[in-house]
């Protein structure tokens, strides 16, 4: 072993006599690295997981890309529209919808929601996998009743279960005699829940074929097609070629678009978060300099020594200096070692139970990533690494005249 990493070694060991002080310095120093990486560490693991959950429920309760008219005008060729846009580059699937708002009722309640006609096979979104009660089927039941799906919040607000007839109304305008809404009644097959509220209180799903009746569309007209990427990191690609390729009226939008207020609720928790906690490491890495100063007022006999034994001014910064970055790598160590029996606690008990109606979602989702575990990493060893310089180069620059009496 090189002579420098050995003493530095041995220095940040420090088992000698009176020594006490010396090493309950080091551990406050190793202490304050550990509990700032873990700190970022953890930090960093929930923002991601908060990003990746929320995603994944947008993602799954919307379609990636919609396509309509600026005038809100129906499209009358909604069938040729589909099937010109499955060639489209990056499109995996298409379907017409109908998509109005609308009210909807039962026996003691009234709710406005929007009503959104799709397949009965289903339309292009992951909403099934959020069905908490009854099932997903549009079909219609023993009594000739079409299936619904609706939101959980929906569900509570009408006091509706899985079984439940409630009555759809299309209001177009003012209600009047003349102008008297469509009426169709449904049973509740299934109710999904999110857990985001906005998602849960405004979305009724039923099959196309009813809703065409329900607001007096016929075929093929619809009010919009649903489209479906089959590269999430391509949504905004394929929409761009939409846009060019389709003529006005039509007009896209994407799913990040829709719920744009979201995405940058997301994308501000991601930019802020991460540089808060940071100052904790910047903090711990620069109490090093206080206790490699310290580390050095207690070596200046050894220092002395060394130099008059024919070691140099870059021998001994070296020394203090790898011994600075030992004690970065313990706290690193440590620190690493707390964010992930972090993720693991978390993960198997949820120790941190949330609001759902604040966070839409009832426990801190943790979600470490190896990249950042490489730059936290990085970055605090470099900070360590500069802590422990100025107090290294002290070191360097005694006197080995003057030091070797020190104290005496």
């Amino acid at each position: 072993m090189n002579f420098k990493w050995f003493l530095a070694y041995r220095y940040f060991r420090g088992r000698t006599t009176g020594s006490a002080f010396l090493s309950f310095i080091k551990i406050m120093a190793v202490a304050g690295v550990a509990i700032g990486s873990a700190g970022l560490l953890i930090a960093l693991s929930i923002v991601h997981g908060f990003s990746s959950v929320i995603q994944e429920k947008i993602l799954g309760y919307g379609t990636h890309i919609s396509i309509s008219t600026y005038a809100d005008d129906p499209l009358y060729r909604s069938d040729t529209l589909a099937v010109y846009l499955q060639d489209i580059p990056g499109v995996d699937d298409s379907q017409a919808v109908i998509y109005s708002q609308g009210m909807v009722q039962t026996r003691d309640f009234a709710e406005g929601t929007f009503i959104k006609g799709v397949d009965r096979d289903g339309d292009l979104s992951n909403i099934r996998q959020y069905i908490r009660d009854g099932e997903y089927n549009l079909g219609p039941n023993e009594e000739g009743l079409p299936g619904a799906v609706i939101g959980a919040r929906l569900a509570r607000n009408l006091d509706a279960s899985p079984g439940s007839v409630i009555t759809a109304y299309a209001i177009r305008g003012m209600p009047t005699p003349l102008n008297l809404p469509q009426i169709q009644q449904f049973h509740v097959s299934g109710i999904y829940h999110t857990g985001i509220d906005q998602f849960d209180d405004v979305l009724m799903l039923v099959d196309v074929d009813y809703a065409r009746g329900l607001f007096e569309m016929p075929p093929p007209r619809a009010t919009q097609v649903d489209l479906r990427v089959a590269d999430l990191d391509e949504i905004e690609k394929v929409s761009a070629l939409l846009s060019d390729r389709l003529p006005f009226p039509y007009y896209t939008e994407t799913i990040y678009e829709r719920y744009r207020s979201i995405f940058a609720w997301i994308n501000l928790q991601e930019q802020t978060i991460p540089f808060v906690i940071a100052v904790m490491i910047i903090v711990a890495a620069f109490n090093l300099i206080g206790t490699v100063l310290i580390m050095v007022l207690e070596r200046t006999r050894d220092i002395g020594i060394l130099k008059t034994m024919g070691a140099n001014d870059k021998s001994v910064r070296s020394i203090f200096l790898i011994e600075g970055i030992i004690v970065g790598i313990a706290g690193l160590l440590i620190g690493i070692f707390l964010s992930l029996a972090f993720y693991v606690i978390q993960d198997t008990w949820q120790v941190i139970p949330l609001p759902e109606e604040s966070y839409y979602m009832t426990a801190a989702p943790v979600q470490p990533r190896w990249f950042d575990f490489v730059l936290v990493s990085t970055i605090t060893l470099i900070l360590c690494a500069l802590a422990s310089w100025l107090p290294a180069r002290v070191a360097a620059r005694l006197n080995p005249l003057s030091v070797i009496s020190y104290g005496r």
